[in-house]
């Protein structure tokens, strides 16, 4: 790596070098970090700074470790920055979405092989037209976790991130509305467009900038097309594929 790792424990995050490993899963949900260790051979707490909790142990004789990020863009963007200067080098969001395709159901798994970057944040950093993709690396370790584990429902594509959660994901609260997201979603659906969600491409975008490996597994907890939703479905099955793929990369 082309940076200093500091001693000193980062700002945010409240981790220092050797507090995280080199692979870590990063949900936005603080209470999913549990959740996930509770698959470890091993686990314990570092940190619980805002909304930035963290654990470390091992998962079938690997270093791992779980970090979330709160909701959004600038969040994760804090995560990657900060988790980078203490000695991360791969990155898997482990998160929820909405699909936006009719034949995706609540409790399915969208694998991201790349994201439209609808953040805002990751634009502080390259141009809009910069591509935010997966490192290919981590994105076929996903599918391969899925496949070792036999979960046969999960699909894999674009994703779009967005900044905000209502406006803009097109659900109107105000009487005005920005007109440049009036249509997003009949427009995404076209491009054939998975699903929104509000982290994977200022991860992606940021990893690849910065020469880090990225990946993204998030459990469908709503169907836009249909109306349905479903919190929680899927999660238990994202976070088996996320530990698993972390087994199976070099």
């Amino acid at each position: 790596m082309n940076h200093t790792i500091p001693k000193e424990k980062q700002y945010h995050i409240a981790c220092k070098k050797g507090d995280l490993a080199d692979y870590l899963l990063v949900p936005g949900d603080p209470d999913r970090v549990k959740k996930i260790a509770e698959f470890w051979d091993s686990a314990r707490e570092i940190s619980c700074h805002r909304e930035f909790h963290s654990f470390t142990g091992e998962y079938k004789g690997v270093p791992i470790s779980a970090l979330s990020s709160g909701i959004g863009p600038a969040c994760m963007a804090i995560v990657v920055n900060e988790a980078r200067n203490v000695g991360v080098h791969t990155f898997i969001r482990v998160g929820s979405t909405g699909a936006i395709q009719e034949d995706i159901n609540c409790g399915d798994l969208i694998i991201s092989s790349a994201a439209v970057r609808l953040d805002y944040t990751s634009n502080c950093y390259v141009i809009p037209e910069y591509p935010a993709v997966a490192s290919y690396e981590v994105l076929l370790a996903l599918i391969e976790a899925a496949e070792k584990l036999k979960i046969n429902n999960y699909h894999v594509g674009v994703t779009a991130t967005t900044a905000d959660f209502y406006a803009g994901q097109n659900r109107f609260t105000a009487k005005a509305s920005a007109r440049s997201t009036e249509n997003l979603t009949s427009m995404l659906q076209k491009a054939g467009v998975l699903n929104f969600e509000m982290e994977t491409a200022t991860l992606f975008t940021l990893a690849t900038l910065y020469g880090l490996r990225a990946g993204s597994i998030c459990a469908v907890y709503a169907n836009r097309c249909k109306n349905e939703f479903k919190p929680g479905a899927g999660e238990e099955k994202a976070i088996k594929i996320a530990n698993e793929a972390v087994k199976i990369q070099p």
